[in-house]
Order: C-alpha cells, then sequence, then structure tokens
C-alpha cells in the first residue's frame, strides 16, 4: 500500500511538472537568453495570462557571442499558426530598455520593454515570439512565450 501511494505522490508530482512554464528558445543565432521575466506572470502555469487594457513588463536575461552595433524589437503573437505582429511603443532595443549599443560579444546582458496589451485583442491563447535582432536582421535572441490573452 505504501509502495502505491509513493507511486500515485510521484506521478502527481510529474503531472504537475509537466504543467510548469517553459520559455523556448525560437532560433537566437548570435546569443542565448538565460532568464526570462513577465511581470505578474504566474510561472507554476502552462501559460503566462495577460489581462487586456494592461500593460505587461518583460525583461530578458542573454549572453551574447557576436558585437551587435543596432538591435530592434520585433513582437509577434501565433493564434492558430498564423503570425501577426504586436505594435511596440519602442521598437529600438537601444533606447529605454537597459541596453546601450553597442553591444559587446562574451557580455551579459538584460533588456526590459513594456508590452500593451490592447483591449481589442481577442481572448485568446497565442505564442508570443519575442526577437531581438542585429543590424543584420538576424536574431540575436529569439524566445516563444506561450500566453492566453484574458
Amino acid at each position: 500500500m505504501f509502495t502505491l501511494c509513493v507511486l500515485i505522490s510521484s506521478l502527481l508530482l510529474t503531472l504537475q511538472l509537466g504543467t510548469a512554464l517553459e520559455f523556448q528558445d525560437c532560433g537566437s543565432k548570435t546569443g542565448k537568453f538565460t532568464q526570462v521575466t513577465i511581470e505578474g506572470c504566474d510561472t507554476t502555469k502552462p501559460e503566462c495570462l495577460l489581462q487586456r487594457n494592461t500593460n505587461v513588463s518583460i525583461s530578458i536575461d542573454f549572453a551574447l557571442a557576436e558585437t551587435a552595433s543596432v538591435v530592434k524589437t520585433v513582437v509577434h503573437g501565433k493564434v492558430l499558426g498564423i503570425e501577426m505582429p504586436f505594435p511596440l511603443t519602442n521598437p529600438d532595443a537601444c533606447l529605454n530598455s537597459g541596453l546601450k549599443c553597442p553591444l559587446e560579444n562574451n557580455e551579459a546582458y538584460r533588456y526590459t520593454a513594456t508590452l500593451p496589451v490592447l483591449k481589442s485583442y481577442p481572448k485568446v491563447s497565442v505564442l508570443v515570439k519575442w526577437e531581438l535582432k542585429d543590424q543584420n536582421s538576424v536574431d540575436i535572441v529569439c524566445v516563444e512565450i506561450p500566453a492566453k490573452i484574458q
């Protein structure tokens, strides 16, 4: 009986751990993200809940393997396999985002930004694709964030 209880407890723990939020790399080329933090995001859930008509703060810690003179932010939401752009008030990651360009290779950086979640957005699950691109439009960092707009 004790063995059965331990087995069931282990299975339940595995199922709970399996539902935790995971940020996936979606094609980083010259950098690698080490941490992603989203304000108010419960990482024990499978998706970040994004409230409509609010602003969400995000930070991405990353290491860079090559110098970047320019860094641009590109954000898309993928719904039913279709990517739609998320408009940003500041797509220049070198301004007011914690980054001072040019970025040097073999250094660690923290990028910060605010994403407006507009009231007009539908209440859907969305895979947010957050990219930091260099002067050649090559992905320094690309992160996929499972989210649900409410």
